[in-house]
């Protein structure tokens, strides 16, 4: 009834509803904002709008995607943070090209599928561990959800196992390197990871 009184009642063009929001939505949210699917299609045959992915639309006359990826996976799940080897790259700490890009969910949260594009690795997390340290970054006129730099290294070094030591040991030396550290966020998110002890020694052999 809600979604039918707004489309009843917008008074704002499908393309304004576009725009309005960034040039990129998710099907669900083109219908909440007002927009029909019919006037959805219509704006796609119409060369108006493109799908680039499943469920999702922006508009053509946008510049190009810098990161498709990211901004995909956080179109089509809003609460997933972006985490591990894909939060090293965004923050230049990696020389690995991630294959999937890796995602934080609530330990509670259903699993998204693995299907579709872009590939991605599900990691659950624990509502202390997954509700700190996310930062919001904007790329594409979408808002992003990454762990900052120190709780990516911490949760790198409590995946080390599945990531590899030899990964997690360049994000150390390349964060180092960069001379803007911040050791009180990097052991604070290393206690909260349970891995302060793992982490401390290495961080003194590089220092």
């Amino acid at each position: 009834m809600y979604t039918f009184y707004l489309m009843m009642n917008s008074r704002e063009s499908p393309e304004n509803i576009f725009i309005k929001h960034g040039g990129q939505l998710r099907m669900s949210e083109a219908i909440r904002l007002g927009i029909t699917p019919y006037q959805l299609y219509s704006l796609r045959d119409r060369g108006v709008v493109e799908p680039v992915t499943r469920g999702i639309y922006r508009l053509v006359d946008l510049p190009p995607i810098w990161n498709p990826d990211l901004v995909i996976v956080s179109l089509r799940y809003p609460k997933a943070v972006i985490c591990l080897v894909s939060a090293l790259d965004f923050h230049q700490l990696t020389t690995q090209i991630p294959s999937k890009v890796s995602i934080a969910i609530p330990r509670s949260a259903r699993l998204p599928s693995s299907s579709g594009y872009p590939p991605i690795r599900a990691h659950k997390f624990s509502k202390e561990t997954y509700e700190n340290g996310i930062e919001m970054h904007r790329i594409d006129g979408v808002q992003v959800k990454i762990y900052g730099c120190e709780k990516t290294l911490a949760d790198c070094f409590k995946f080390r196992n599945k990531i590899g030591m030899d990964v997690v040991l360049e994000a150390l030396k390349l964060y180092v390197a960069r001379g803007e550290m911040n050791l009180n966020d990097l052991f604070k998110y290393a206690e909260l990871c349970r891995v302060e002890r793992v982490l401390r020694p290495y961080l003194e052999a590089i220092v």
